[in-house]
């Protein structure tokens, strides 16, 4: 995919969304649950701050990393300088995350929506139109999902400051207090979780070589990370808020139930899990798109095959994956394990590469 082909830039506001897309998935649904397991303190909303202040960091070199070859993707840059065999054995190994992070995303999607929208849908009924949906915009090329995910954010942002509002009928402030009354310790042990959630950051590595001014690309993940720490932040303080540290723990999905646990009589919807569940799907369904295009677009460039070919060839086996875990314990396992992943392929893998090739004179 040449850089040269307008469709195929983005502009710097396309790069924020898309970065902040990938961020806000199945996690903003989960994150309460699973970073009060781990703190058992209502001062989790401070390490999902901690943990954006890392990530910024993270997203910074992946940027120093991919700016010094303006027209490459890291799939083709990371040959250059580790020799092709190490590069694409490397490139491999980061289509393999963008797959199984597709996979999660629909499974997600499936348990969700299977539960609290079309009960007894068959599995297959509900992510087949998803996929072949997300098949089709990229087809279009990183310009298109880039429109795509600017157009669904403010839609999704604007939902979400609703419900949030709202959810200041359910509120007790005093379920925060005292503040750091642990020490920080249970706050620093939690900053792991909340920076899984947070990953997101690594798709610079693929879509920063398309951005029409690659040089405001730290802008873009200023906004974005900025974006997601309040959007996560105040999922936070308002599930725990309303349900209690105890209460959190014992919930499922508590940003989920916080959006059922309240009714207005003088709008046109009283309940707004419904609301809430469609806004999530637009975004899952963004996350999903950014993980195929990812994907596809390494084994394309890997083995040097036609882009649209392996969009097909990789679906069913998204979906395939997708399957293996049996229940929900199972997934939220997968998913776990997906965060640790991307939290060693990602914190270790872009500073030794920028070193090298500074060392080695490569690039710009």
């Amino acid at each position: 995919m040449a850089r040269g082909k307008k469709m195929d830039h983005i502009t710097t506001l396309q790069t924020t969304a898309i970065v902040v897309s990938f961020m806000l998935a199945a996690g903003l649904l989960t994150l309460p649950r699973v970073a009060v397991e781990v703190a058992k303190t209502p001062d989790v909303w401070i390490s999902i701050i901690l943990a954006g202040a890392a990530n910024f960091l993270l997203g910074w070199i992946i940027i120093k990393l991919s700016q010094r070859f303006p027209d490459s993707t890291f799939y083709q840059y990371v040959q250059q300088i580790t020799g092709k065999g190490i590069g694409k054995g490397i490139g491999v190994v980061i289509v393999i995350y963008f797959v199984c992070i597709a996979a999660y995303e629909i499974r997600s999607v499936e348990e969700v929506t299977a539960f609290f929208l079309l009960e007894g849908t068959p599995a297959w009924a509900i992510s087949a139109p998803f996929m072949w949906v997300s098949l089709y915009l990229c087809m279009g090329g990183i310009g298109v999902l880039g429109r795509i995910c600017q157009v669904i954010f403010p839609i999704t942002a604007a939902i979400f400051l609703l419900i949030c509002l709202l959810g200041l009928n359910v509120f007790e402030l005093n379920n925060l207090r005292p503040v750091l009354s642990e020490g920080v310790m249970p706050v620093l042990k939690t900053i792991k979780a909340t920076a899984l959630t947070l990953t997101g950051v690594e798709c610079l590595l693929i879509v920063l070589c398309r951005m029409e001014k690659p040089e405001k690309a730290t802008k873009a993940i200023g906004w974005a990370l900025g974006i997601a720490v309040s959007f996560y932040t105040a999922t936070l303080i308002l599930c725990i808020g309303a349900f209690s540290v105890e209460g959190v723990v014992t919930r499922t999905w508590p940003f989920l139930d916080l959006a059922r646990s309240f009714e207005v009589e003088y709008l046109v919807l009283e309940r707004f899990e419904s609301l809430l569940l469609s806004i999530w799907i637009m975004q899952i369904f963004n996350t999903f798109s950014i993980g195929l295009y990812c994907a596809s677009i390494g084994v394309s460039q890997i083995l040097n095959v036609s882009y649209a070919k392996v969009l097909f060839f990789l679906l069913p086996f998204i979906y395939l994956i997708s399957q293996i875990p049996r229940n929900l314990n199972e997934l939220f396992s997968f998913g776990t394990i997906l965060g640790n992943g991307a939290f060693l392929l990602f914190s270790l893998l872009p500073l030794p590469l920028l070193l090298i090739s500074r060392w080695r004179g490569l690039g710009s």
